[in-house]
């Protein structure tokens, strides 16, 4: 067999794999695509939908672009909506809710990651069968505890269920990163003279920054958007959260979907332009609790 008959052989077994190739990556991208069209088609159109009058919102042509822009919308859910209000609101329930969980589930998963006891196992196991149990479930007894308690109707009815409710996803993540640090480093700290409460906040917590950041960006998120547990426990309009903001543009004998849209678009511009900044943390963060726990 010559030298040409072994280049064409060589050709025809290698086209059949360029072609699966290109078929492969082809129905890849088409499926991104889809996904990212379903992803990012519902804010286009809640942009859209901001600046309609209510007559082209009920007309029910839901595809169409807005004749007129109406700014007054974002005008009138920057005021009418008391906008400022809800977003402090908001800022510092999630604020302290973030704090309280990095420092509690930091703490934890230190301990079950770090320390030799009998039970550790057993404790990680409680902390994550927390995340079997669905909030609704809970909405009763919660009532019946912060009545006694006297705090309804206050942030901390509200901050106390989402820093629980928080807590497994990020002990689960945290303890993953912390089982893969070497025991070597602290072992030196140790013998240096450090305490257990220096390595936890000298060496673990600048080694757990990527986890951490990903803990907080996904209590941000879930906390941002809750509407339940808030609904129920605060009735107060000066300590409601920033989804309630809707309710001041629906009255008895009219809505006005514009001012509604705007102001939804108003609220969700902090978790986009937080997650857009810090994406790729989230996904370190993941990756590195997954793999190397």
């Amino acid at each position: 067999m010559n030298t040409s008959q072994v280049t064409t052989l060589r050709h025809v077994k290698t086209v059949p794999n360029r072609r699966r190739f290109s078929l492969t990556k082809g129905i890849v991208l088409l499926f991104l695509s889809v996904l990212v069209v379903t992803q990012v088609y519902p804010l286009l159109w809640l942009f859209l939908y901001s600046f309609k009058t209510n007559e082209e919102i009920l007309s029910g042509n839901f595809f169409a672009l807005p004749q007129s822009p109406q700014w007054s919308n974002y005008v009138s859910a920057f005021s009418g909506g008391d906008y400022l209000r809800y977003l402090w609101n908001s800022i510092f329930v999630t604020t302290v809710t973030m704090t309280c969980v990095i420092i509690l589930s930091s703490l934890a998963a230190f301990a079950i990651s770090r320390f030799r006891w009998r039970y550790g196992q057993v404790v990680l196991l409680l902390f994550l069968i927390g995340m079997m149990i669905p909030m609704q479930a809970t909405l009763l007894p919660l009532m019946i505890i912060f009545k006694n308690m006297h705090i309804l109707n206050t942030h901390l009815s509200i901050i106390l269920p989402y820093i629980a409710f928080s807590m497994p996803i990020a002990i689960f993540i945290l303890n993953g990163f912390m089982k893969s640090i070497p025991g070597e480093i602290e072992e030196s700290a140790i013998m240096d003279g450090a305490s257990i409460l220096r390595v936890y906040w000298n060496i673990m917590l600048p080694i757990s920054v990527p986890p951490i950041m990903t803990v907080c960006i996904l209590t941000f998120i879930n906390i941002w958007n809750e509407y339940i547990l808030a609904s129920i426990f605060i009735s107060s309009n000066s300590l409601k959260t920033l989804p309630f903001g809707v309710n001041s543009f629906v009255g008895q004998y009219s809505v006005n979907y514009g001012a509604i849209g705007a102001f939804l678009v108003l609220g969700a511009l902090p978790v986009i332009v937080v997650y857009f900044l810090l994406a790729d943390k989230i996904t370190q963060g993941m990756v590195a609790g997954a793999v190397k726990g």
